[in-house]
């Protein structure tokens, strides 16, 4: 499963929703055919009615309320790998990384891939080290020169994550 996107708010009072699309195009949100809970146990149809800055607004079969688009607040919206088209060879998917390990270029054993973000300014690559302390680093070529996703590994700049340990990322999961 791939999520694609995430209900941010109600939008109206008709049971529109704002859709944060995590899509290329903001509009491929809706273009895979029903998305799906995190689960895969709850299919929605949805319909795009327009766009927002930093989202799309979709309309969900069946709700047509307020109350109802606010219910669906914090949704994020899955399809199967296998709907989505294939990617090039130089690209992937963000959930492709996911778990992957991360090891320096001499093989060193740096830790996992825990997630990737894009707060705007350009993605970062979190990267859980053996200690299991996490430490962001930015996803650029620089910083991480090779995505295997066949052997099941990222290589990185290990200067780059010895700087990075200065001011690691907080962990609330704990």
């Amino acid at each position: 499963m791939v999520c694609i996107g995430a209900v941010a708010d109600a939008h109206g009072v008709r049971g529109d929703v704002k859709i944060k699309p995590f899509t290329a195009k903001p509009k491929d949100v809706a273009a895979y055919g029903p998305v799906l809970d995190v689960d895969g146990m709850r299919a929605f149809d949805i319909s795009l009615v327009g766009e927002v800055k930093g989202a799309v607004v979709a309309r969900f079969a069946g709700v047509s309320s307020r109350d109802g688009a606010e219910a669906l607040k914090g949704l994020r919206l899955h399809v199967p790998r296998e709907r989505l088209p294939n990617v090039d060879e130089d690209e992937f998917y963000h959930a492709d990384l996911i778990g992957l390990a991360a090891v320096s270029a001499d093989g060193q054993d740096m830790g996992i891939v825990n997630a990737l973000y894009d707060f705007g300014a350009g993605d970062l690559i979190e990267i859980r080290q053996l200690s299991g302390e996490l430490i962001l680093l930015p996803f650029t070529r620089e910083a991480v020169p090779v995505i295997d996703l066949v052997a099941g590994f990222v290589s990185v700049d290990a200067a780059m994550l010895a700087d990075a340990e200065m001011s690691p990322a907080k962990d609330d999961s704990r």
